[in-house]
């Protein structure tokens, strides 16, 4: 994005940022001989929340950016990409960084922390968050004034205008002239690192602050301190670690490049030179993509589009997508909330295989990018957090994989 203005605050002392920490607050940082300075200090420390902000100051003025990840505990790629974002080389403005923002949550590799709180519906606009961690966060942010703040997240379902079937690779903006940049983001990672034009990122405006979901940091930030918000999403489910974290980390660059002068290769953008800008021809930006994304299944996505003409239509058929169905016993509970410890049955029988056989039934419960249960139905026990997401993957003979999820709600 390009700015007629400069960062609201640019420089942000050190001192303000141990006050922002709190007493016994842990602070490390200084100067590197470029004249950029490096500084870090915790926050809820010495709770299970304690987690690290990372802060990077360019002697040149710029705007100011906040890039958190680790709302959900499960949702790695985002808070693995903020880790690295942490570390960037920036030439101007300041960059400020929360890789693992629901540290516990983290740890648990789950949602929410032990208490079951969805943190990022703690943030509503106009109000005082809800818990001392958001309390935290959000005093981090308020010190920061950001102009950007961007908030890197997974699902998994794909986005289809409709956040109910989930809003994997989507990047959802706030109004104003984050818009375009959000358009530009999308279409930018979707042509330099997308084989499968089924995941192509699309874009999304926030909801009003009448619908839900609310209480999103990102919505507050934007609302309420009139900053540009973004918060992206990445597919998590069939989809390799490594190739996630590429695109959270080449949307952020796509975002940021202008506004903090970021160097490509700190960003790790993976594209050529001239490719940056110049809209490469597809040629160029298969061969990097290829280059980049080595190990990640990038050649999987290839296999059809790589194939002799003779082959393709015949590995097309077999190859068919099976239909994934998760049903639930008791039918009833969906819409309305269960008791913790409640029973429920899912049901992947109605699973369809389209023209092959269902060999293999795998569940993730609780979104935790792990499928470590098997077979065609399970038993799951509600339990103490707020929401629960179960996903189903069914696999046919021929290696061809489809995904459904449920979600149980407690009181």
């Amino acid at each position: 994005m390009q700015r007629n203005a400069l960062s609201r605050r640019s420089v942000l002392s050190f001192a303000g940022a141990c006050a922002i920490a709190g007493a016994g607050a842990t602070a490390v940082g200084g100067a590197q001989a470029d004249g950029t300075s490096r500084e870090s200090f915790t926050i809820r420390k010495g709770t299970a929340e304690e987690t690290t902000v990372y802060v990077t100051s360019a002697d040149v003025d710029g705007p100011t950016v906040v890039v958190i990840g680790g709302v959900h505990g499960n949702e790695v790629a985002g808070y693995t990409a903020t880790g690295a974002i942490a570390d960037w080389e920036i030439g101007a403005g300041t960059l400020v960084t929360i890789p693992k923002a629901n540290a516990a949550a983290v740890e648990n590799r789950t949602r929410t922390a032990d208490d079951g709180v969805d943190l990022n519906r703690q943030f509503l606009e106009g109000r005082e968050p809800e818990t001392d961690l958001a309390r935290a966060l959000w005093s981090v942010v308020v010190e920061y004034d950001p102009d950007v703040v961007i908030d890197l997240h997974e699902s998994t379902g794909i986005y289809a205008n409709d956040p109910v079937d989930g809003v994997g690779q989507a990047i959802f903006h706030s109004d104003g002239e984050a818009a375009a940049a959000a358009t530009d983001a999308a279409e930018y990672v979707t042509r330099n690192y997308i084989d499968d034009r089924a995941l192509a990122f699309q874009t999304g405006p926030f909801s009003s602050p009448d619908n839900d979901p609310r209480g999103l940091l990102v919505h507050k930030a934007a609302r309420d301190l009139g900053a540009d918000a973004f918060l992206a999403e990445t597919l998590s489910t069939d989809v390799p670690l490594e190739t996630r974290v590429q695109w959270h980390s080449a949307i952020v660059e796509r975002l940021l490049t202008d506004d903090l002068q970021l160097e490509a290769a700190d960003a790790n953008s993976g594209s050529d030179e001239n490719e940056t800008d110049d809209g490469a021809d597809e040629s160029e930006s298969d061969d990097s993509a290829d280059e980049n994304e080595t190990d990640d299944g990038a050649d999987e996505n290839e296999t059809d589009d790589g194939a002799n003409g003779n082959e393709s239509a015949e590995d097309e058929t077999a190859a068919e997508a099976p239909v994934a169905s998760i049903t639930a016993c008791p039918r009833n509970f969906v819409g309305s909330a269960l008791e913790s410890g409640q029973t429920v049955q899912l049901d992947a029988s109605g699973s369809e295989a389209r023209g092959g056989e269902i060999v293999r039934y795998e569940w993730d419960v609780g979104q935790t990018a792990q499928f470590d249960k098997t077979g065609e139905t399970i038993t799951v026990t509600v339990g103490t957090n707020v929401r629960d997401t179960i996903v189903l993957r069914v696999t046919t003979a021929d290696g061809a994989t489809d995904t459904d999820s449920i979600t149980l709600s407690t009181n």
